[in-house]
Order: C-alpha cells, then structure tokens, then sequence
C-alpha cells in the first residue's frame, strides 16, 4: 500500500525552501586569467580588458564592474570603445568584430553583445586582404577604420557594421601614388597603425609595415602627403597636429613634420634611446606635453638586444628623469590618463597592462610611485596553495589588521584611484569579512571580501623565522647607482619561492582573540598573535614526534625547515611566539585551533596531536599510521591511489629498487620532490580518476595513506556519560576511523601550572573505510556548536545541554548522525550510490529567510568531486537543494573551494581568479552599476561626424526616426563636403532633436544576447 504524501506540508516546504536557498555565481575577484587586449575610454572612464577564453571585463570606479563573454572560444586581440558612446567594439583573433553596449534595465546597466561582423573579400581573394591588423574607431562614433594585412583599409559604419564600399581605401590606390624614391619598397605590407589627425578627424594617417606612412584625406579619397621611414612598429600624432612620432624596429623613434613637404624621406630627429647596439623593437611610443616644462616621453622595448633582450620594459622620459620600467612578465598594451574634464591636461597617471598584473604609475608625484590597486589585485604574486574564509569580523580586529597594513603600504603613491568611471549603486556590505589565502612563498595575505571588489589589507611573511636561501641584502626595487639602462622594478607579481617548504597549507584566524595559527609544507606549525608594536624574539621550535616510537618507518622526503636561532624584528601585526614542527616534516593536514582553551590541533599523514600554547609544551602525540602505509614516508609526491592492489605492489617494488640506487644523492632527490608537489595529502585528495559507476563499498585497510588525518574538531560535550560534558579532540583519517580524545584542562589560577592532559575515550570505525572530511556536533536543539568565544561575546546562543548531543560524521561518500555518548547510529544518508560522487568540501552555514528577517536555518554545504553543490539540512540530514557550480574536470577548481558561514563560498577559476558564488537568498554580493553618456556640454563640439547616408537614430537606437532628422544629416554630410564653418551650428541642432547615436538594429547579426547581470 502506497504512503500518502502530506501535499500541504511539502508544498510550505517547498516555498521556504525558496526563501532560504538560491543559487547564484555573483562576482570574479583578482586578475584576469591570460590578459590579450587593453582598451580605456576617457569619455566613460573604463578600463577594458579582454582574455585569451574570449571573455571581456569593464572596470571604473571601485565597484564597478562588468563582464560579458564571446560565444567564440577566440583570443580577444584588441578593444576600442566609440567616443562619446556607451558601446566598444572587439577584435578577435578569428577575425571577427563584436560591438557591445552598457544598457540601462531596471535602473542598472549590462553588458551586452549587440551585433557581431566579419570582412568579406572580393571571391577568390587570399586570406590576408581582409585579415584585420589594426582598428580606429573614428572620432565622430559613426566609423570604423580596418586596416588589414593585405596593406587595404575599409570602413565601416557602426554600430550597424555596413562597410562602405566607395570609402574604402585599397592598397593599389596607394602603390599607385607612391613616389619614386620609394619604388624599391613598393610592397607595403600590412597596416601596422591607424591614427586620426588631431584637430582636423577627416585626414588619417596609414602606417604600413615596411616603413611606409600616408597622410589620407578622407573627403578627397587621396593621399596628402608620405613619410619614407624603416620598419614599423608604431605611431603617435603630436597634439599639434604637425608633428608625428613613429617607433622602428631597430630600437630608434623618429618625428616627422607634416609642414615639410608632401613627401619626406628622413626625419626631423631620430634618436636610438639605448645606444649604438642592436636593439629591439619600439613596440609602442607616445608623448604628451606639459603646461610647464619638457613633455612626457612613454616607449615600450628598445632595450639592448644582447644584453636585455629578455626585459619587459617601459622608459619614462621627463626632463632630465629617465627611468625603464621593468616588468616581471610580457607587456600586453600601456595608455596615459591625462587631468582635466576633457582629458587634455597634464599626464597624470601610466597605466600598463603586462601578463599577470596591471600596474598603474603616477607620474605627477616625484620618483614616480606606483598607486595601490582597489581591484585587480594579482591573487597569484605568489602561487596560491590554501585559503580560509572568517565571516563578521569585530570592528577592533579590522582596524588594528588595516593599520598594520598601511605600514606596511608607504611606497604607494598617495594620489586616489584615477580610474573612476560609472556609479556603485550596491547596498554597503552588512558585515566585515575577511578571506585569508596562504602562498607558496609563506606569505599568508588578508584580503578584504565583504563588498564586491577583494582589497589587499594585510600581507604575513613566515619566512623571517626561518633559514632560506633569500639574500636579504637583495633589492628588488632599485637599480644599481649610474647603471645604464636605469631599471627599476614595479609591480608584485613573483612567481618564485626561496623554498618550497615555506608554503602555507593551513590557516586558522581566531576573530575573538586574535590568534591565528598557520602550518606549511614541512610539518611546521607557527601560533602568532596580533601586535600593534614592533617585536624582538627568538621564536623557539617544540619538536613533536609523531611515530611515537613505531619501528620499520624511514622518512625518505625533504628535511625540516632551519629555525632562525638568534632574535628576529617583526614589524607591526601578527608576530609568532611559539612554533610547532612535526616530526618527519610531513605536509600538515588539518589544524584546528581553540583559542579559549589556549590550544592547537595540527594532523599529518603520520597522526596527529595537541599543543598547549599557553604552556608552551605538547598535550598530545598519536601516531595513526598503519603498518601498510610506506607510501606516508616517501614525502610529497603527486600520486593517485591505483585501481588493483597488485598495480599499486609493482609501483612499490620499482620505487624502492630507484631509491637505492639514488642513496647517496639526498641533496637533488629532496629538492627535486619538493618542486615535484607542495600538497602531499591535498594532491592524493584531489587528484582522481574519472567517475565510475559503483556503489558505495568498504574499502581495503592496506589501502595507503590510511592514517593521514583529514579533519579536527574541538568539542565541549558529551564523551564519557550523559551527565557530565567535557572538553574533547576528535580527529577523522583517511581511513574511516574517528578518535575522540577526553581532554582535562586545569582550572584558571592552575592553568599555567597544571598540565593539559589528554585520554582516549572513543574509536569509531566506518564499515565502508570511506576518508572522514567533517566532524560536527550537535547540541540538544540540533544546532551545531558555537566557535570558541562566540558565546562569551554575546553572539551565539549558549548551547543546549540538557537534551542528548549527536555527532555528525561526514565522509567522502554518507553522511552519518551518532548519539552522544554511546555513539549509536542514529540516521544516515548516502550522498550517492551509483554516479561516483565523492565529498570534497563540506561546511557549516546559516541561511537567512529572504523574507522573515529573524527566521534562518543551519544546514551543510557539501561540495563534491563531480562540482554539485548541495545543502543539508540540520538535525535532519535531509537533502534541500542542489546545483551544478564547477565542471567536474576542474579539479584544482574544486580542491580551491571554501565556505562562507552565511552560504557563500569562493573557488579558483584560474591561478589569478576567484569566482563567488552564493547559496543564499538573503545574503548576496554582486555588482550593481550604472554607467551614463557624460553630458554633452564636456564633449568636444569640433568632432565631425562623418556618414555616408546621413540616416539617424533615436534614443532607442532605432534608425530613420523623421523626415526633418534626415534632411538634417544630408545637410550635415553637404556641410562636411562643402563648407566646415556651418559644422559647429549643424551639430548643435541635431544635439536638440535627439539624433543622438544608439545601438542600432538594422544590418546586425544578433546573437542570444551574452547578458551577465550586474544586478536586476
């Protein structure tokens, strides 16, 4: 007989459900992963910048953010935005252009993609005709200029991408006119350089890639006048309007004088910046003048060849100041933003997009300091090997890490953000929250993760405790005195490690107390605390001994990390006092700290133990190695547990044949193991074999790595009996087991004189030998328990200890509720029986009803290897809701993933990128910003538009609003053509009659538009 479902109750269920949980990926933090294009619009304020993945992302003011992403898996090769507009075309590298615009909808705006096009050659043509090298996007918004590798130029009118076909021009127009002295070079090559003349937008000057430059006019459809130069690489109009600068691939930038002459084979001045030595190319050169004094002279390149030819360099040229640059990765694209409302005023600000890092320069300060970064800040100055979310930080904690922050902050230049385009219209962050990720290079770094941009606050360096191989002596920032070229270092990208023992595995910030426990790669484990004074100290190691005596187990991976043996100066901030080193210095796999008892859990593959750092000594050593488990002393190396048993015997044999032939060589062995992995529990953990179908099955005990201790977690309950509730460990390996520890704390006036002592009081084995990733006790009401301190602040209930307490055990593959303390089974749910869905990351976190401001619920949120999200409810163990966040191949993108306490989380989408994504309904972090059209009285009135019709568009974008509009543009082009002194009175007219440019409809391709909301 069927049950009959209680529909009324389900469907309430259902409703709730709707009010707690909603999926949502909110936010990209950090830089854009493989940069490929730079654009900036000084009428909007954007920054644009476009990726390899074919994804486009606008930046303005602190806040303001936009991304949209191209259907075509394409590298973005260049963005320009049309002047006094809200839309920007790109070029991809599949020789496709997209045109995209800000919209407004429901009083915030998107990105969208409105129309995309592609040039078309005359049939039989070969690919390079219409291969597109560079782009001009006209001063009158109306036009675009290609030019093409065949040496032609087309326009094309946007934004409805109609090429006009009789404004062309052909490179045989040009061939045709060119003067004899330079027939030997008649084949031009491609366009290299596209560049409107200042103060008068219909002539253009063409530069071709053999050295070639034409002055066209583009009413007249002819060439004014020819500059003969050598190869290529860039030019640059004077603001003058007869001046021009071009940059050669010998190294040398040369200018010319439009007043010389219709055709010009050598210039005004060349000069080669860096010698008579080969050099390399002037990729890009710019020059702007100054109201007072010499002008600003921006090159990139030119730097010797033998010598420096492998430097990322941009010289800054300013009187008698010289200074080159050096970047630590390749230079994508530069631009100056300049002062003033119109952007014509002195330079003020060098903003220079390379690899891995965008590094602004300000260039009215002297010594010409870099300006800290509000948003895309590079994630990965270091390579990001944990990381460690801590929700509702106390407003005490927050300023004390902000100004040991700011001391740390005193080469940056004290100008503002000068990039500051668009309005931030999300609501103020409810609470301070903080994201702490761990490096490869022991630096632990604060990041400020309550709004929508990741602000850098703090940065924790481990590495002063310890012997490295680091000069301290070595600076980085500044060149040798008088050396030539006169580097200097910018930027903070440095993807090399002194050791790669100093990597941060894990991090554990106690926001009540301050404390805050870090532990690497080679078993260290350092307690520090919050010191807003410098400190002299001598950080003394406790060695703790993990195999407790077992026999047959040799150590065969790198050493322990030397402890500075003399006092040592830390600045301001979170300074260690006491220092933890497993013994063998194995990868620390699980920390947890209990800052009101005063102690430290810390696990490895080889046990895990206790210490107390009030006393300064050990409380607890246990060693949960299994007598298979040799694969536990061979160090961190990147292994993946194999199908048969007979495979993973074989493996063994070989191993151990190698290791005796290589003896004697312990010096490259061990280095060559730690560059080979930095996580040996996180690499078994992560790295995996593809899903199969299987159910949930008990596993073998010889399995290896059994012992290695995935999970700790300190409890105040019940262990012993129901009556009496007492402080306990409880540690979870990867073989299934769970050990509970009794622990015994002195009273307070004993505490620094009694020990802490420690009991076994319980041993639970899963039948299925599945690796244990969660703990989690319940209290009478069901509710997990408060963090240490949170009650003794007042902001946690204190909790229930009347009614019996259950403990929740999480691994890989059920999840499984006990009584406390006679640790009977209760209820179980299986996360999966036949898909091969295994838990990765498993959390606690409170939902709040986005309707009833006081009603929220606990529950779990589970992360597993196939990239689902799932939310659990608590005491239930009841499925809520799931949803698909990470494609199931990404997995250093799962292994990354952390929770929030309110449903958040934050997973790597690339080294330098985090993506946030929400579960909440209440609770959301996303983008909300409005960009507008500046108001026309800034705009420059002198711009001509230039169209081939003379069609409008109506603020809707909508094309051929009215008679009366379109007889104002033929009387606009007849103006244009006949006679320029009416110009300025025509567009103020059409400026009246709304004939302001849209987005228009007709003639566009329009794709399913690309929208990624910035809120709705």
């Amino acid at each position: 007989m069927k049950r009959f479902r209680r529909h009324g109750h389900d469907s309430q269920r259902d409703k709730l459900k709707q009010e707690l949980y909603q999926f949502n990926k909110t936010v990209e933090h950090g830089f854009p992963h493989q940069p490929s294009a730079l654009g900036y619009s000084p009428d909007l304020d954007l920054l644009a910048i476009g990726t390899r993945s074919g994804a486009i992302k606008l930046y303005g003011a602190p806040g303001v953010e936009f991304m949209g992403l191209h259907d075509e898996n394409a590298t973005v090769t260049q963005v320009h935005f049309l002047p006094h507009q809200l839309e920007l075309v790109t070029l991809l590298d599949d020789n496709s252009l997209h045109m995209w615009t800000l919209r407004a909808h429901q009083g915030v705006s998107e990105l969208l993609e409105v129309g995309r096009f592609t040039l078309t050659g005359p049939p039989g043509a070969p690919p390079s005709v219409t291969r597109v090298t560079t782009v001009l996007a006209h001063s009158s918004g109306e036009l675009l200029l290609l030019g093409t590798e065949g040496g032609h130029v087309f326009v094309v009118e946007v934004p409805g991408f109609r090429e006009l076909e009789e404004r062309n021009i052909s490179v045989e127009d040009v061939q045709a006119r060119i003067p004899e002295e330079y027939a030997p070079r008649r084949n031009l090559e491609c366009v290299e350089a596209l560049q409107e003349k200042p103060l008068n937008p219909r002539q253009v000057l063409i530069g071709y890639g053999r050295g070639l430059m034409v002055l066209w006019d583009l009413d007249r459809q002819c060439a004014i006048q020819y500059f003969l130069g050598t190869q290529l690489e860039s030019v640059w109009w004077m603001e003058d309007g007869e001046h021009i600068l071009s940059s050669h691939s010998d190294g040398s930038y040369c200018s010319w004088s439009t007043t010389d002459g219709d055709v010009q084979s050598q210039p005004e001045k060349q000069d080669t910046p860096y010698g008579s030595f080969p050099c390399k190319a002037i990729s890009k050169v710019l020059q702007f003048p100054t109201k007072q004094g010499p002008p600003f002279l921006i090159l990139s390149g030119g730097m010797p060849r033998a010598s420096y030819g492998d430097r990322h360099c941009i010289s800054v040229i300013h009187s008698k100041t010289h200074i080159a640059l050096d970047f630590t990765s390749r230079i994508i694209d530069f631009f100056v933003i300049r002062e003033g409302e119109q952007h014509t005023g002195d330079p003020s600000a060098l903003v220079v997009l390379v690899e891995e890092e965008l590094v602004v320069v300000d260039l009215q300060t002297e010594g010409w300091p870099v300006i800290q970064m509000p948003y895309l800040v590079p994630l990965h100055c270091s390579a990001i090997t944990c990381s460690h979310h801590v929700s509702s930080i106390p407003l005490k904690l927050w300023e004390r890490i902000l100004a040991a922050g700011d001391l740390q902050n005193t080469h940056y230049s004290n100008k503002p953000w000068p990039i500051n385009g668009g309005q931030n219209l999300a609501p103020e962050p409810p609470q301070r929250d903080l994201l702490l990720t761990g490096h490869e290079d022991g630096t632990v770094r604060f990041w400020d993760a309550s709004g929508v941009c990741l602000y850098p606050m703090y940065k924790l360096s481990t590495a002063g405790v310890f012997h490295t191989d680091a000069d301290p002596n070595d600076n980085l920032n500044q060149g040798a005195e008088g050396e030539w070229p006169p580097f200097r270092k910018v930027g903070c990208f440095d993807p090399y490690s002194d050791d790669p023992r100093l990597g941060i595995q894990k991090i554990h910030l106690c926001k009540y107390s301050g404390y805050l426990t870090v532990a690497g790669t080679a078993g260290q484990i350092l307690v520090l605390e919050l010191n807003d004074e410098m400190a002299e100290q001598v950080v003394s190691a406790t060695v703790v001994d993990l195999l407790q005596g077992q026999d047959g187990f040799r150590w065969k991976g790198h050493a322990r990390l030397d402890v500075q043996e003399e006092p040592v100066s830390f600045p301001p901030g979170f300074q260690p006092f006491a220092l933890v080193q497993c013994q063998p210095p194995a990868v620390v796999t699980a920390i947890a700290l209990h800052s009101e008892w005063k102690l430290v859990a810390f696990g490895t593959s080889h046990g895990f133990g206790i210490y107390d750092y009030q006393q300064k000594n050990v409380a607890l050593a246990r060693c949960t190695l299994n007598p298979s488990d040799q694969l536990a002393m061979e160090g961190p190396l990147s292994r993946v547990k194999s199908i048969k048993k007979s495979l993973r015997q074989s493996f063994r044999r070989i191993r151990r044949s190698r290791v005796s032939m290589r003896k004697h060589q312990t010096t490259n062995a061990a280095k060559l193991q730690e560059i080979n992995a930095r996580l040996e529990a996180e690499a078994l953990q992560e790295m995996e074999l593809a899903p199969v179908q299987r159910r949930i099955e008990a596993r073998s005990s010889d399995d290896s790595f059994t012992g290695l201790v995935r999970t700790l977690y300190f409890a105040d309950s019940f262990i012993t009996d129901s009556a009496h509730n007492t402080p306990s460990l409880w540690a979870g390996t990867n073989g299934g087991a769970v050990f509970a520890y009794m622990l015994r704390l002195p009273p307070v006036e004993r505490r620094m004189d009694d020990p802490v002592t420690a009991h076994q009081a319980k041993e639970i084995q899963l039948m299925h030998r599945a690796p244990v990733v969660g703990l989690v006790v319940l209290d009478g009401r069901g509710v997990p328990l408060p963090e240490p301190l949170e009650v003794a602040h007042d902001l946690a209930r204190s909790p229930d200890m009347l009614a019996s307490h259950h403990l929740l055990v999480i691994s890989e593959e059920q999840f499984k509720l006990f009584t406390l303390p006679k640790v009977s089974t209760k209820t179980k749910l299986k996360l999966t029986a036949i898909d091969g869905s295994r838990v990765r990351r498993v959390g606690v976190a409170l939902f709040g009803s986005s309707r009833v401001e006081d009603y929220g619920e606990n529950s779990l949120v589970v992360l597993t290897n196939q990239g689902e999200l799932h939310v659990i409810s608590l005491p239930a163990i009841k499925m809520q809701v799931h949803h698909p966040c990470i494609r199931r191949e990404d997995v250093s993108g799962i292994a990354s993933c952390v929770f929030t306490k309110h449903g958040q989380g934050f997973y790597l989408i690339s080294p330098s990128e985090f993506e946030r994504f929400s579960l909440s309904a209440r609770w959301l972090v996303e983008p909300r910003s409005l960009v507008e059209l500046p108001d026309k009285s800034t705009l420059d009135p002198s711009k001509a538009r230039l169209r081939d019709d003379g069609r409008g568009y109506d603020g809707r974008g909508v094309r051929g609003v009215s008679d009366n509009d379109n007889s104002a543009r033929h009387v606009m082009e007849h103006a244009l053509l006949n006679d320029e002194k009416v110009l300025q009175e025509i567009q103020k007219s059409l400026e009246g009659d709304g004939g302001q440019m849209g987005h228009g409809d007709n003639n566009i391709k329009i794709p399913q538009a690309n929208i990624l909301s910035n809120g709705d």
